[in-house]
């Protein structure tokens, strides 16, 4: 009986060669982080503002974003 070669990759490991990997270190940037902590305090105002408006009045939040006219 003849086997078919559906084409697909070999698991066979051919061709393969074991690579090594390297610890690498990573300096933080005091700009960065700073801008970072700047960046993440923003989102989380802005997030208690949404949460806020939510516990208000959800259903007219909702509606603010619904799009009109079937667009």
């Amino acid at each position: 009986m003849a086997t078919r070669d559906t084409g697909g990759q070999s698991q066979s490991g051919k061709g393969r060669r074991d690579e090594e990997i390297e610890d690498v270190t990573t300096e933080v940037d005091p700009e960065v982080a700073e801008r970072h902590a700047e960046i993440t305090e923003d989102v989380d105002d802005l997030l208690d503002e949404i949460d806020s408006v939510l516990e208000e009045n959800a259903e007219e939040f909702v509606r603010g974003y619904v799009q009109k006219g079937g667009q």
